[in-house]
């Protein structure tokens, strides 16, 4: 009985019917190396004879197609050698870890004091200085959320600001006229007045009181 392939997780398969090529990553951060591309003689045979069928009509069509059957029937062999030797291989480049199992890059991921992977045992340095600028911008936050930022708005008048009718420009109720091109601010000029003897409501026009005939000023 032939023996099991041992391979891990976090590979690709690139191989096709012309060769064999596989990608391995680092379990923290994706970063990660790939296998040089290794030809498959029977694929190329056959890619051969596709050719030469192509280039005399045809009459290899037959043989083409065969030659392809042949390598998946075939390549299988050939592709579990490739894989075994490319684990091997990528094995070398990757630091597994015994607390997790992962396989992560040395150089980034690695913690060497520990002899484990940085998830699993963070470097000291690196998390004192994540963990500040985390609290920092926690800080930053809740300093951000105690200021008043609103004690000026009115929330009682919900139309506390108009815009001027001519160019848009924001006004405040009680200005009469747009400070930005001098348009008359109608809100501000419809207002309602009251008599200054007896209290009684008076239109703009009014010269006098309907009410007592006091004049208005």
């Amino acid at each position: 009985m032939s023996s099991m392939i041992q391979f891990v997780a976090n590979h690709d398969d690139l191989s096709t019917d012309k060769g064999f090529q596989f990608k391995f990553y680092c379990d923290k951060c994706r970063n990660g190396h790939m296998s040089r591309f290794h030809p498959n003689a029977i694929g190329i045979a056959g890619e051969l004879m596709r050719a030469a069928g192509s280039l005399f009509g045809g009459s290899f069509s037959s043989a083409g197609s065969a030659a392809y059957h042949v390598q998946r029937a075939i390549g299988g062999k050939a592709h579990d050698a490739a894989l075994e030797k490319a684990v091997q291989e990528g094995k070398t480049y990757f630091k597994q870890c015994t607390r997790c199992g992962h396989w992560v890059c040395p150089d980034v991921c690695w913690n060497h004091k520990a002899s484990l992977c940085e998830s699993c045992a963070p470097d000291e340095h690196e998390e004192l200085a994540a963990q500040q600028r985390q609290a920092a911008s926690e800080q930053i936050r809740t300093k951000t959320r105690e200021q008043d930022y609103t004690k000026g708005l009115d929330f009682l008048n919900t139309g506390g600001l108009v815009q001027c009718q001519s160019c848009q420009a924001k006004l405040a109720p009680g200005q009469k006229f747009c400070p930005t091109c001098g348009t008359p601010n109608v809100a501000a000029q419809t207002k309602d007045k009251f008599c200054g003897d007896c209290g009684a409501s008076v239109k703009p026009e009014q010269r006098f009181c309907a009410e007592c005939g006091s004049k208005q000023g």
